[in-house]
């Protein structure tokens, strides 16, 4: 199966994880390699789509299981 070139997130989810564990988004943006501005658009929707990479980057850094942090319709998509 190829690798996607983008991953659909749901970034309210993201935003409710990071406030959970006590994160800013500075701190998390800097974790994850991004900038406070990107991340902050991912957070509000505005930005739905990010690599395989800040999505797996993002995972680990908020220790989340695959399916919590990407949009309903990706998450069906991961798993058929």
């Amino acid at each position: 199966m190829p690798q996607r070139s983008t991953v659909e997130v749901d970034g309210p989810a993201i935003r409710t994880i990071r406030k959970r564990r006590g994160l800013d988004m500075n701190t998390l943006a800097n974790q994850v390699g991004i900038t406070t501005n990107y991340l902050s658009r991912i957070e509000t929707g505005t930005r739905r789509r990010v690599r395989p990479s800040v999505y797996a980057a993002l995972r680990q850094h908020l220790g989340v299981n695959p399916d919590e942090i990407l949009a309903p319709s990706e998450a069906r998509t991961q798993r058929t």
